[in-house]
């Protein structure tokens, strides 16, 4: 197995480090990808006011996701968790103990190749692993390359180097990206996951107010909850939330901050669910203290309320949007189906169900959960009883 190492302090994760990630494992034909973030980088500090090394840690996991390689990427802490100075020497040698027959190649920038011999114990690095460089403008000439290469091969003859040059990927200075942020740019240049946690964890001087963001500051910062399957899922459940309520009069921003924020909770297990129930004093009935699949909705309410500030009608559509209840008001019906029927839904009957929901709001709603209660009963589940009471009602 070929396994790529991509180091760096990550400080932010850029769409730099994923495009030429993403390019790297292509050309080179990896089979799996191990970004790891620095600890304490040998080469220099990292700047005053940096992000913890847990923060560093997320943002990196989250960019990893963004490089469209499913389970073949993964971030490591093996830097983060080890004392002292994070040598690739080190990290190296720890790798090559737990992954003694695979293949390893360190990817790196110019800058980096070109300074090789000067790290510490490059014979090391170079007896452990292949070098992968790759070049990120067109000042990244072959000329440069293969001067070193044929350097590095001389001075260290057991040397595997592979450099390439990638067209078109994105160049971004991680200081002048740092400069921009706390101008209140540069979110352009970061994986919108990314981006969000920053504003979100108000990092490199962004100091957003949370309770009072615009639709595109509020979209990264929610995609920064999810995991990155879910993505499509609750930006496309933002765009039906649109259609239905401009369809029906309902209040199109309500709808967006809604839908936005209605599976911000979706990603935390049972314990943690509970955990922020208890935190939030939400009372669960019988079914919700055993059914996960209850339980964010209620959660997600509750954190959208309390650090977003969301009123009491938006508060109530992320609520009820997995069981419905009887009487839902105009957003909570949109909601709950724009969840339902949003584009990447593919179900036996959401063409009908689609249909259905612009013909007319009330009966939509009643095929939607008449369609649940029979998935549920068919799957020998307990049906939630708001979600009975809220049929009943529609059928008198």
């Amino acid at each position: 197995m070929k396994i790529g190492i991509y180091g760096g302090t990550f400080n932010p994760p850029h769409l730099g480090h994923v495009t030429a990630a993403r390019a790297v494992f292509e050309l080179l034909k990896l089979d799996r990808l191990l970004v790891i973030p620095a600890g304490l980088p040998p080469h220099k500090d990292l700047p005053d006011h940096s992000p913890t090394a847990a923060q560093r840690l997320e943002m990196t996991r989250l960019a990893a996701e963004q490089m469209g390689l499913d389970g073949k990427v993964e971030v490591v802490d093996i830097e983060l968790s080890r004392a002292g100075k994070s040598y690739t020497s080190d990290t190296l040698a720890q790798l090559k103990e737990r992954y003694p027959d695979d293949e390893l190649w360190l990817l790196m920038g110019t800058d980096m190749f070109l300074t090789l011999q000067a790290w510490h114990a490059p014979e090391e690095i170079l007896s452990l692993a292949g070098i992968a460089a790759f070049g990120r403008t067109e000042a990244d000439t072959e000329e440069l390359f293969s001067v070193q290469r044929d350097y590095l091969y001389k001075t260290y003859p057991q040397a595997r180097i592979f450099t390439l040059t990638i067209p078109g990927v994105i160049d971004v200075s991680s200081t002048e990206l740092r400069q921009k942020l706390a101008a209140g740019e540069g979110g352009a240049l970061l994986p919108p996951a990314v981006y969000g946690y920053i504003l979100r964890q108000g990092l490199y001087g962004t100091n957003a107010d949370l309770k009072h963001l615009s639709i595109s500051q509020l979209r990264p910062v929610a995609l920064s909850y999810l995991k990155h399957k879910r993505i499509p899922h609750v930006l496309g459940t933002e765009q039906e939330a649109i259609r239905l309520a401009e369809r029906y009069g309902a209040d199109v921003e309500k709808a967006r901050i809604a839908a936005l924020l209605h599976d911000c909770t979706k990603k935390l297990d049972m314990e943690s669910q509970l955990a922020l129930c208890d935190h939030y004093g939400i009372q669960l009935d019988e079914l919700e203290q055993v059914s996960l699949k209850l339980l964010h909705s209620k959660t997600g309410a509750a954190l959208a309320r309390d650090v977003f500030g969301v009123d009491e009608e938006i508060y109530n559509a992320i609520w009820w949007h997995t069981t419905g209840h009887a009487n839902m008001t105009l957003l909570e019906k949109i909601i709950y189906l724009a969840d339902y029927i949003e584009p990447s839904r593919d179900f036996p009957g959401v063409d009908k169900l689609r249909s259905v929901c612009y013909k007319d709001l009330n009966e939509g709603l009643l095929l939607g959960l008449e369609m649940t209660i029979r998935e549920m009963t068919d799957m020998g589940n307990p049906v939630h009883r708001a979600t009975l009471e809220a049929r009943d009602a529609l059928k008198g």
